[in-house]
Order: structure tokens, then C-alpha cells, then sequence
């Protein structure tokens, strides 16, 4: 933590037990501070991390809002916001991640030291990209949630009311049992995992030693009902959760969103690591790339005599969220030696190299089938449409994609 600059502590009255771990953890310099000269300190020094170590209550008057326009204002990459709250607290601070006043310091530690590697990989992002998107403001840009999936799992009383209160906000994915939320982990990319009731003490602390002991979720937010045994610092986003639906979305849906903030950067960073050839926000090649790898894989298949079809997978009444949510899979499900991209109406055109038409039903068929029973649009199964072609003698780029619906023009272009 030490290389990631200095850390501002807020609180009216001084925080010991709060400083000495961040100094321990290899902090340097804290700089502690009342709500009123926080503003001051921010401007001046660019902290890596804010800490508002005070409970309750915000400050009222011109001091809560000055803080607010210190908070989003000024350059850089993401400056992340820690606030403590209260077991019945509502939590309403805007751009924070709150942290409960009954947890441990140490876990506060461990969540600060997870949001703190965000902040590193969005400055990487912006310097290998040489780019100010999401540098104008150190707060996490809108739009996120949107895109974000939650993965809840629960067989009790209280699980129509967490879906709904999940769903209203992010997308949602359901699994009544431990397997099921297993296949949805290996399968999607989940920025957020519930785990209502129904569960046994043992079952859940399994499953929670299975999270912290896998790199890939042991910075996901974890909200857990009920009480299991387990060390929190194992899992730095681990939440334990309380009270009305409103309470889970005011305190678990901000580390969902910092979550999917992360998943956004590290696509970023494989666009720029391919020179712009991938989509950051699909996964899948961009529009020119795609079209020119298109190109070259049917020069390539008539000298050499080899196999190509093409599928162009389209969406009835898709929206945007569920659109983007069938890429992001498609991307994950397509084979290495296939390319795809997603067009402006929300379809995927896929290219499968090697593969004659006989095969390529196979694969599309197998593709479609994943997405029907995976994807939600508007609480309703996907119903993907799927139309096939094959390299023929006479064919170019141009006659083939316009046989599966593609304008010519776009692939001549």
C-alpha cells in the first residue's frame, strides 16, 4: 500500500486503532482530518484512498456537500471512498463503500487494500491507452450496474424479495443450489454473489473457503445471511447481511459496482494489448477487426482449399443489457480458432474457420442453445435466430455475409 501514495482519514475525533493498522498495512503518510478541512486536504495532498472513519451522522450544512464536489472533482484514476455505517443504518453517502461499524479494522484493511488495486489497474489503463476516459473525475463512472450480474442463491423465505430487490438494479442470476451456482461462477463473468437462506452454517463456510481460496473470486462481493463461521479478511468484500432489501442495495450493490468497474478495465486493457482489435466492452473483436480478419480468412480458405461458414445470431426485442450480456458469453464460449464480433443491432456474427457447414450447424446449434438457457431479456428467455453460410468457389466477402442477412456495403467497407 505504501507505493500507492498517501491515505486521508476523516473523523472529528482521532482514529488510533484506525491509523495504526493502515500504518502497519504500509501506508504512508496518513493524514487525519475533521469533515470540515477534508476538502482542503483532498485538493492539496491527491490522496489514494479516503477513509470517513465517523459512523453517523454525515455532516449537514455546506460542509457534506463541499465534500462531495472535493470527492468528484479533479483528475486521475479512482480515488475509492470508504465510509463506516451502522448495523441499521440506511447508508445514503454518496460514491462510498461502506463498511459496517461492528466489522473489524483489519477487514477494513483488506477492502481498502482490494479497492486500492482497482485504482492501480485504472491508472495502468489510462497510461497505456493515453486516454482521460474516466480520468476527469476520481469517481467510478455511471452506467455500471447496468451492465453488472449478481449471482444470488437461496431456497428461503427471503429469496423472491432479494432477487427482486437485486434484479430492480443489475442483472440477476438464480441457483437454488450450491452445484448450480458452481456452473454459473465457471461459466459467466459475476460481479457480485448473495447467499441467502436455506444453507446450512457448514455449507455456506464451505462454499466461502472455496471463494477465498480461488484468485479468480477473492475479491468479489460476497453478501452471506446468517452466521457461518468465517474469517473476513479472507475475503475482503465479505458482507454480512442484515435488514430490508433497501439496506442490501444502499450496502452491497457499491462493491458490485467497483467490481464491475474492474471487469471493464481489465477489457480494456486486452483492446489495447490487441491495438484496438477487441471490443472493451464485449470482449469480442471490434467492427474493422472482424472484417478484416474476415477478409483474410477467405483469401486463406481459397488458396488453400480449406472450409469457412459464417453464423449471424439475432435477437428479437433484445435489450441493451441482455444484448451486451450475450456477447460478453459468446466471447467466452466461441473456440480459439473462431472470431466474432456484435453488431450495431444487438446480433453477433461469428466466423468458423476450418469448419464446413455440416459442422458449423453443430456449433451454432450448441452456441444458441447456451444463450437461450442463459440469457434474460426483459424476464424472458432468449430466443436466438440463427442463419448459416459456407464459402462457396464464387464466393467473396461480400456474397457470403450477405447470405446470413449482413449488408454487403459493411463488409466491403
Amino acid at each position: 500500500m505504501a507505493t500507492l501514495g498517501p491515505v486521508v482519514v476523516v473523523a472529528e475525533e482521532p482514529s488510533a486503532e484506525l491509523v495504526e493498522a493502515l500504518g502497519k498495512a504500509g501506508a504512508f503518510p496518513i493524514i487525519e482530518t475533521g469533515f470540515a478541512d477534508a476538502p482542503t486536504a483532498i485538493a492539496e495532498i491527491q490522496p489514494a484512498a479516503l477513509i470517513l472513519a465517523d459512523a453517523e451522522p454525515w455532516p449537514t450544512g455546506p460542509a457534506g456537500p463541499t465534500l462531495i464536489k472535493a470527492i468528484e472533482t479533479g483528475g486521475g484514476p479512482f480515488m475509492p471512498v470508504l465510509a463506516r455505517v451502522s448495523a441499521d443504518s440506511e447508508f445514503a453517502t454518496p460514491h462510498a463503500l461502506p463498511i459496517g461499524t461492528d466489522e473489524p479494522v483489519r477487514q477494513l484493511v483488506a477492502r481498502l487494500c482490494s479497492a486500492l488495486r482497482v485504482r492501480s489497474l485504472h491508472a495502468t489503463v489510462l497510461r497505456r491507452t493515453g486516454t482521460t476516459e474516466h480520468g476527469k473525475t476520481r469517481t467510478l463512472p455511471a452506467g455500471l450496474l447496468e451492465h453488472a450480474t449478481v449471482l444470488c442463491m437461496g431456497r428461503g423465505r427471503s429469496y423472491p424479495a432479494l432477487t427482486t430487490a437485486i434484479g430492480e438494479r443489475a442483472g440477476l442470476i438464480g441457483a437454488l443450489s450450491v452445484e448450480m451456482a458452481a456452473r454459473s461462477l465457471n461459466a459467466r463473468d459475476i460481479d457480485g454473489i448473495v447467499i441467502g437462506d436455506g444453507f446450512s452454517p457448514r455449507v455456506v463456510e464451505a462454499l466461502l473457503t472455496v471463494l477465498a481460496e480461488d484468485a479468480r473470486f477473492r475479491d468479489l462481493p460476497v453478501g452471506m445471511f446468517g452466521s457461518a463461521a468465517f474469517d473476513e479478511t479472507r475475503l475482503p468484500n465479505l458482507i454480512r447481511l442484515r435488514g430490508s432489501p433497501d439496506w442490501l442495495v444502499e450496502h452491497f450493490l457499491p462493491l458490485v459496482q467497483l467490481q464491475a468497474f474492474e471487469s471493464h478495465l481489465k477489457r480494456m486493457l486486452k483492446s489495447a494489448d490487441s491495438k484496438g482489435a477487441l471490443d472493451p466492452e464485449t470482449g469480442l473483436l471490434s467492427g474493422a477487426a472482424f472484417w478484416r480478419d474476415l477478409d483474410r480468412a477467405v483469401h486463406q480458405a481459397e488458396d488453400a482449399g480449406g472450409a469457412l461458414s459464417i453464423a449471424r445470431f439475432s435477437f428479437d426485442g433484445i435489450d441493451r443489457r441482455a444484448s451486451i450480456d450475450a456477447a460478453r458469453l459468446f466471447s467466452r464460449l466461441v473456440r480459439d480458432i473462431d472470431f466474432a464480433c456484435r453488431e450495431q443491432d444487438g446480433a453477433i456474427i461469428a466466423a468458423f474457420t476450418e469448419t464446413d457447414l455440416r459442422s458449423a450447424h453443430v456449433v451454432a446449434r450448441r452456441l444458441a442453445s447456451v444463450l437461450k438457457h442463459t440469457v434474460l431479456s426483459s424476464e424472458q428467455a432468449l430466443k436466438p435466430t440463427v442463419t448459416l453460410a459456407t464459402l462457396k468457389p464464387s464466393d467473396n466477402v461480400s456474397t457470403l455475409v450477405a447470405r446470413v442477412g449482413t449488408y454487403p456495403k459493411v463488409a466491403a467497407s
